[in-house]
């Protein structure tokens, strides 16, 4: 789309029920669009759709041929995606892949990770993306805003949002099928989430703010959706905020904000007419006055005629989003947050989920495959008959089954097939969910994995051999490619835990093993003793190694092999080098570490040194030259050096993954190398 010749949106709808024709007459009323084209998955209801609203291009067929032909007009230059919420993330990945721009109708997805997914997709492919909380557009949210930003009722304190009807229940509709995901708090709850965040966000002069505390309750329908839910939520400031949804019970759907000077009263905060202009209505009530002001706002358009224009005008203008209060990226991830721990907190989850019910195919529903035009860079591990792809991915902070599950399908998908985990990351978490998505994919075959265990205090042999088991279960594995003594224990004769470990490799369990944080000269001590008494010697080390010079561990018992002497034994001796912390935990990030920039309290303490920042300077200068990040150079020098290496990084979003991963495809020379390190 060339926004420099076009006047107007060319509009194609996907999906073709109530709330795409409501947003149909939307793009009649509103001055910055046309609807050209709309897809079904029935051809028939492409064609009535089509009837009712003059619409010339009328896409239908099953399995999504609709969709697709109407991804692949080239006419159509934004798709407002309105399905039924599990569809979402893979139509709005698909429509961006397609360079289409994104309204996504709300939820914008079934949980964070979705979201953060679509995001990365409409990032990657440089279009905008909205979700579709059309009130967000009307005049009288805006107004709400500047009222609460003026404080005219003092400082808020406390926030009631309630948006409920009752449908009877239905198990066969929408409303109450788990496979739709249906129920309260994904249908209606999410409007109650978003406007309380918007208020307290502009409570404390920020467009939106996202809770300190989510607590939810709710009833659950036969069908495991909630019927009607309520939740807490606390924000900055201590403002606190109830919400209750339903779809099984008629409330009174207002918005009512306390605060120290009076309170506020919105009767219809969602403004969710779907035919007709309404204006808004704002009732203040102030401290000491015994008459309420009534602020009326005017409206010449439905909120969904604003929404087009607030959309419509962003995109003409080149925008990537939408001015606040519509909805941004972050906006929307931080709304769907607070969905995912009301819904965790109400024991309400969706069948497709759980393990037993997730899909088989990827996000955009797909079998999953790695990319034929991946950029990943592999070695050879003496013991491991697989290739090891070059950067490991560090299972250590993914929580839930979806997080998981995207993440490690997107690094698998850009050649990724190394993981990282161990005993003692979040009680075990790591490894049950790594092992879930293993065994959904089919993978265990095609992936090389890293158990860790042996953690101080528990560092002895009785707790290793303990440990691994525990790990071999959790995974739902009978073997384990690589087993890391996650630290040493000097008390300990070094050759109790080779025993141990040359056990469990002669028996299959273990293909082969190192030290996590251990002494070289202790792991040169361990292979003296393997090599004498017919022992499987230690074949991988994994200390911190990193273009920053660790000036203080992250974590107690943490050792380094960055320095001359380690670099020189590596290099004579050939040990594989699995380094944690290879990119010193983000030092290199643009504009992430400075002198005067302190309020990362580990990074200070682990990485701040004037040496550091010489090295960061010399990261900038080296990633100009070459077109890429500092990021980038920090993970090509650790793999770019004279024995062989493996960099584990610990990505949380799909962002993180995509940028650090260039850097397997620079080349460093070893002048370069050294240039890097202050050695020249």
């Amino acid at each position: 789309m060339n926004q420099n010749t076009t006047t107007k949106l060319n509009w194609g709808i996907i999906g073709a029920g109530a709330i795409a024709k409501a947003f149909a007459r939307g793009v009649a009323m509103g001055s910055t669009g046309t609807l050209l084209a709309v897809a079904s998955r029935d051809q028939s209801k492409a064609d009535a759709f089509g009837n009712e609203f003059n619409v010339s291009r009328r896409y239908g067929g099953d399995q999504g041929a609709g969709y697709d032909a109407i991804l692949a007009d080239k006419d159509v230059h934004a798709v407002y995606i309105a399905t039924p919420h599990p569809m979402h993330a893979e139509w709005a990945i698909k429509a961006a892949r397609a360079k289409k721009h994104l309204l996504v109708e709300k939820p914008m997805a079934l949980n964070a990770a979705q979201v953060m997914a679509i995001i990365d997709a409409a990032e990657q492919n440089d279009v905008l993306l909205m979700e579709a909380f059309m009130y967000r557009c009307h005049p009288q949210t805006r107004k709400l805003v500047e009222l609460i930003r003026e404080k005219v009722i003092g400082d808020v304190c406390v926030i009631n949002a309630t948006f409920s009807f009752h449908s009877g229940f239905n198990a066969d509709s929408r409303i109450f099928s788990n496979a739709l995901a249906g129920g309260g708090t994904l249908d209606v709850g999410c409007y109650t989430a978003s406007i309380s965040r918007l208020i307290a966000g502009a409570a404390i002069g920020q467009d939106f703010a996202d809770p300190i505390e989510v607590k939810g309750v709710a009833h659950l329908a036969k069908t495991g959706v909630d019927e009607w839910a309520v939740a807490v939520a606390k924000f900055p400031n201590d403002i606190v905020a109830q919400l209750a949804t339903g779809v099984g019970v008629n409330q009174e759907n207002v918005v009512r904000v306390f605060g120290t000077e009076g309170r506020i009263v919105v009767p219809n905060p969602y403004q969710a007419n779907r035919t007709n202009a309404e204006p808004g209505k704002i009732i203040v009530h102030k401290k000491g006055e015994k008459e309420p002001q009534e602020i009326t706002v005017p409206a010449d358009v439905t909120s969904f005629a604003y929404e087009v224009d607030v959309f419509g005008r962003a995109a003409l203008e080149g925008k990537k989003q939408a001015p606040s209060p519509a909805m941004t990226w972050d906006d929307s991830l931080g709304n769907i947050r607070t969905l995912d721990r009301w819904r965790e907190t109400a024991g309400f989850t969706l069948e497709q989920e759980k393990p037993e019910g997730y899909p088989k195919v990827t996000i955009a529903n797909v079998p999953l495959s790695m990319r034929a035009d991946n950029s990943m860079a592999y070695g050879k591990i003496d013991g491991i008959d697989k290739k090891v792809s070059r950067v490991f991915f560090g299972m250590d902070n993914q929580r839930t089954l979806p997080h998981t599950v995207i993440m490690c399908d997107d690094f698998f998908e850009r050649g990724g097939n190394a993981f990282d985990t161990a005993w003692g990351y979040g009680g075990g978490i790591m490894e049950r969910l790594l092992g879930q998505w293993i065994k959904l994919r089919g993978v265990r075959e095609q992936v090389v994995v890293i158990a860790k265990g042996a953690h101080t205090p528990m560092c002895d042999p009785v707790s290793v051999d303990r440990q691994f088991r525990e790990s071999l279960d959790r995974l739902g594995a009978d073997y384990t490619d690589i087993y890391m003594m996650h630290r040493d224990n000097p008390d300990v004769p070094v050759g109790e835990f080779v025993d141990v470990m040359d056990e469990h490799h002669r028996a299959g369990r273990i293909k082969v093993y190192g030290g996590s944080n251990w002494s070289l000269a202790r792991v040169e001590e361990a292979n003296a003793y393997a090599k004498k008494n017919g022992r499987r010697g230690l074949g991988v080390v994994s200390n911190n190694f990193s273009l920053a010079r660790m000036v203080d561990a992250p974590w107690r018992g943490c050792i380094a092999a960055s320095d001359p002497d380690s670099r020189a034994w590596l290099t004579k001796h050939q040990l594989a080098l699995l380094s944690w912390s290879s990119q010193a935990r983000g030092f290199f990030l643009p504009g992430r570490a400075a002198p005067d920039k302190r309020e990362d309290e580990e990074l200070v303490r682990c990485w701040y040194a004037e040496d550091n920042f010489q090295r960061l300077e010399r990261a900038n200068e080296l990633a100009k030259k070459k077109g890429v990040t500092p990021i980038n150079i920090a993970l090509a020098y650790v793999l770019n050096q004279p024995f062989p290496t493996f960099a584990l990084i610990g990505p949380r979003a799909l962002k993180e993954t995509r940028t650090s991963l260039p850097g397997v495809s620079v080349k460093l020379t070893e002048a370069e190398v050294k240039w890097l390190n202050l050695e020249t």
